[in-house]
């Protein structure tokens, strides 16, 4: 259970809480269009206070915000990076997300296709391989090749980047979507870490058209931005890497906060999954 009392967490008490079973089953949205947004912390309560009436927010045991912590794979020659720095039109992630908090683990693949659609598969996990897609090869195989990406399945998935947020999910009223708000940014490779305190990335999910969410966001003067998690983050910690779909979000959000060096040179180790 959280104890915490920011602002965010009183403005989160306010909302009626939604169980996960009927989020998943009203807003699972496996396949979506997805929008981003970098939101000041502070802005935070303002912004969700302009909700509209109805929205409910996942509620697990009165916690209303949880702690992930994905591991993010790529080849030797990190083709799903390059995949989304050259913004090619069809793209993947392969990653394992954990939830921290009950230690449920899944691996997963998305893939980015025409227009923003996001697909996602995924596979039960156990914990204890959340730094290796050995146990779940012939999975992320199967993936990509049934979406006609399967010219990686001869190379080596290799952890290359490790992330670890907070994540409050807020349910839409009328089944148009679903919105969450990540916070407590982290990245972190073999040699450095990154952590970006003041920012939340808001992201709205949706079948196709933008949602109430997105308009309150409008107005309030914020747009979508080019962001990935791993891609975005990779590039800041990696200054020799491509970044040019996300140079103007690196250089206004990303730049003026120094990398400092990772405790451990082995992402695959460090990962916290169990």
């Amino acid at each position: 259970m959280t104890t915490t009392t920011t602002p965010l967490a009183r403005t989160l008490s306010r909302l009626a809480p939604v169980g996960l079973a009927e989020l998943i089953d009203r807003a699972a949205l496996q396949t979506r269009v997805d929008r981003k947004y970098l939101v000041p912390v502070d802005a935070l309560p303002r912004l969700l206070g302009g909700l509209p009436a109805g929205t409910r927010v996942l509620d697990v045991d009165s916690a209303r915000t949880f702690h992930y912590e994905s591991v993010y794979f790529d080849t030797p020659l990190l083709t799903s990076f390059h995949g989304a720095a050259y913004r090619r039109r069809r793209r993947f992630k392969v990653r394992t997300r954990t939830y921290l908090d009950s230690a449920q683990c899944w691996l997963e693949v998305k893939i980015s296709g025409a227009r923003g659609s996001v697909t996602k598969h995924r596979l039960p996990y156990h914990p204890r391989d959340c730094g290796t897609v050995h146990p779940g090869r012939a999975f992320v195989d199967e993936a990509l090749a049934r979406e006609s990406l399967g010219s990686t399945t001869d190379s080596s998935f290799d952890a290359v980047l490790i992330t670890d947020y907070r994540r409050a999910t807020l349910l839409l009223p009328g089944d148009v979507g679903r919105v969450t708000v990540d916070t407590g940014l982290t990245w972190r490779d073999e040699h450095s870490m990154l952590r970006l305190p003041g920012l939340a990335v808001v992201e709205t999910k949706s079948p196709s058209a933008a949602t109430p969410v997105d308009r309150v966001l409008w107005q309030s003067g914020l747009r979508p931005v080019r962001i990935s998690k791993y891609a975005t983050g990779l590039a800041a910690l990696r200054l020799d890497l491509p970044d040019a779909p996300w140079r103007r979000t690196l250089r206004r959000h990303f730049r003026g906060t120094a990398p400092t060096p990772a405790l451990s040179h082995h992402p695959e180790q460090e990962a916290s999954c169990a």
